[in-house]
């Protein structure tokens, strides 16, 4: 259990994670910091008077002096996304947040590790590794994880199995030129193209690539259109990523890292295969993806790039 979790962000996604976190008892400490203080205060105080029914998790609201000597710190302060608009429309607007919190939270939790959130994911990321002075391997945003669990999602309802046999990953960016590299997707060690036709006894319904992946880039756009945001499986996403914080043994994530040469791409944060635990990312994983898979990857990051470099950090 990490002692200490700071969430800078009490709106839908950052209460949420705060409730996640709490279900899950991955910390014994859970501080709420908003600029809507009295949000904050609300949002602690319902998800703390839960807590005699779950086990002894401190949720309170308070402000950056609070967060000090923070385990982790997740980051989700942030215009939210309004239906129709793209994760990049938001960039500099949620880069100018981001650059008024950087040097106050790492001034109190300069040795936590950081989950960036907020969205576009990548971007923030990216500003982090670069202006806050933190170790780079101690800051990664949640990235695909979530596209990567549609991904499983979607292929698990097409076939009728369990979610923990469909295995796969969604590569790139957080956003409209994310993909999923087939070659590595299987479903109980088949590969998913071949799965209907190795299931004897059973008429299994086709499915298209082009169309889960289509499924994947366009469910946030869907739910916030009906429910004017997103919250719940970022919130478990989120959980799941600090959990994997938590422990010695190493997870494998398709979290938002700085690359640094892996598949030619460099200087840009974006998602792949990564070993993370207690002490940060350990390595990446440079996975053995076709070369037009690859060509997708370094597609993904020149998208990111071209936003990059109209951005004032």
């Amino acid at each position: 259990m990490s002692n200490k979790i700071t969430i800078i962000g009490a709106g839908q996604v950052g209460s949420t994670i705060a409730f996640a976190l709490t279900l899950k008892q991955l910390a014994s400490e859970i501080v709420l910091i908003d600029i809507a203080k009295d949000r904050a205060m609300g949002e602690a105080m319902d998800i703390r008077q839960g807590t005699p029914f779950i086990g002894p998790v401190y949720v309170h609201d308070g402000d950056y002096a609070d967060a000090r000597n923070s385990d982790i710190v997740v980051l989700t302060s942030g215009v939210a996304r309004k239906p129709g608009q793209s994760r990049l429309d938001l960039a500099q607007t949620n880069v100018n947040i981001t650059k008024s919190i950087i040097p106050e939270i790492t001034k109190v939790a300069p040795d936590a590790l950081y989950v960036i959130v907020a969205n576009p994911v990548d971007i923030l990321t990216y500003q982090f590794v670069k202006t806050s002075g933190i170790p780079a391997d101690h800051i990664f945003g949640t990235g695909t994880m979530l596209d990567t669990a549609r991904f499983r999602a979607r292929i698990a309802e097409t076939y009728k199995v369990a979610q923990e046999n469909v295995h796969g990953y969604v590569f790139g960016e957080h956003g409209d030129s994310s993909f999923v590299p087939w070659s590595l997707a299987n479903i109980g060690s088949i590969p998913v193209e071949k799965y209907a036709a190795a299931v004897e006894g059973q008429k299994l319904p086709d499915f298209s690539k082009d169309d889960v992946e289509e499924y994947i880039r366009k469910s946030g756009g869907i739910i916030i259109a009906a429910k004017k945001c997103t919250n719940y499986a970022i919130g478990v996403t989120t959980a799941t990523l600090c959990e994997a914080l938590n422990y010695k043994t190493d997870s494998v994530l398709t979290i938002s890292t700085m690359l640094n040469g892996e598949y030619g791409i460099s200087d840009v944060c974006l998602s792949i295969p990564a070993v993370v635990g207690a002490d940060g990312i350990s390595s990446r994983i440079v996975a053995p993806i076709t070369d037009p898979e690859a060509e997708k990857l370094r597609h993904s990051a020149e998208c990111l790039k071209n936003v990059i470099s109209q951005l004032q950090f």
